[in-house]
């Protein structure tokens, strides 16, 4: 502690003086230090109660959230669903008819068996995407849109696919679109006025033999049937009776039978009782003539040399 005299007036005083402490005007209070987290709500543009209330709130939203999922483990929502549909079935709103558009040749009765076959039937809870899953497994559906008409009533669009031969294989008989698909079954009595083709995977190779014979649009009516032979080439067999070999590969076998139909138009080579054409060998045209009949320039047949079939194919 110092001491200091002041004179005031001619009279000296006594005074004491404090150090720090005393000149800050008695004890000093400590300053709490502020952390990063306060600076930045300082920096938000929200008071500090409204702060208060968002996180009043996300607790509730957490809250609630929690009682939901909890429902749901409980099956809580699934049994409200249930009993949503079971009333709306009750009010009338229940698949009681089905009408079916774009069908001509394919039979009705799956499609009917179909949408009336759900397990619920409730127009409020029909599941349409698996009901249309369920057409397109028919083979005659290439495509479906199904629509509800409320309050009774399930409509059905059916896009059907269109036969174009009939597929010959281990002994049975199917009838088949332009990408091979099956249509259905078909008997040796009921047969359609369509071309058979024959052989393993044949009816895969159904669109690249329609695009064969479009190269020669003349002999298109005229094709009975074709076999797929050895996995890589067709026989055709025309109405008149006869086969005509083609090589393998899609432009050597077109070449061939444009090459065909030119000498058919000029000698009329069909309906004359040739019994095979063959023209796998691009070099060599080869008739083959009913038994008993030889080989020759006799009469107006062209010329041909007898040739037994190559190895490792069919006849």
């Amino acid at each position: 502690m110092a001491e200091a005299r002041i004179r005031r007036g001619g009279t000296a005083r006594l005074t004491r003086t404090t150090g720090a402490r005393g000149r800050s005007g008695g004890r000093g209070r400590s300053v709490k230090q502020r952390s990063w987290i306060d600076g930045l709500i300082d920096l938000l543009p929200v008071s500090e109660e409204t702060l208060q209330r968002m996180a009043s709130w996300t607790i509730v939203g957490i809250v609630l959230a929690a009682l939901v999922g909890i429902a749901m483990l409980m099956g809580v929502p699934a049994m409200a669903g249930q009993k949503a549909s079971e009333l709306a079935a009750q009010a009338g709103f229940e698949v009681e008819k089905v009408e079916v558009r774009g069908v001509e040749r394919m039979d009705e009765l799956p499609i009917y068996n179909i949408a009336l076959g759900q397990v619920s039937r409730s127009m409020l809870s029909l599941d349409l995407p698996k009901v249309r899953a369920d057409m397109l497994k028919l083979g005659w559906v290439k495509d479906a849109r199904i629509s509800r008409r409320l309050p009774d009533t399930l409509v059905v669009d059916i896009v059907e696919r269109d036969p174009v031969a009939v597929w010959q294989h281990d002994g049975q008989l199917h009838l088949i679109d332009v990408a091979g698909v099956v249509l259905q079954s078909v008997s040796a009595g009921a047969m359609p006025d369509l071309p058979l083709v024959v052989g393993p995977n044949a009816n895969l190779q159904t669109a690249g033999l329609n695009r064969l014979m479009e190269n020669a649009p003349a002999l298109k009516p005229m094709l009975a049937g074709a076999t797929w032979v050895g996995n890589r080439r067709w026989d055709l067999r025309f109405q008149s009776g006869e086969t005509l070999s083609l090589p393998e590969g899609d432009k050597p076998s077109a070449t061939a039978l444009v090459n065909f139909a030119r000498m058919d138009g000029v000698n009329r080579l069909l309906g004359r009782g040739i019994v095979k054409f063959d023209m796998r060998d691009p070099d060599r045209f080869v008739l083959r003539l009913p038994q008993g009949q030889g080989s020759g320039s006799s009469g107006d047949k062209p010329d041909a040399s007898a040739e037994a079939p190559a190895k490792g194919e069919e006849g």
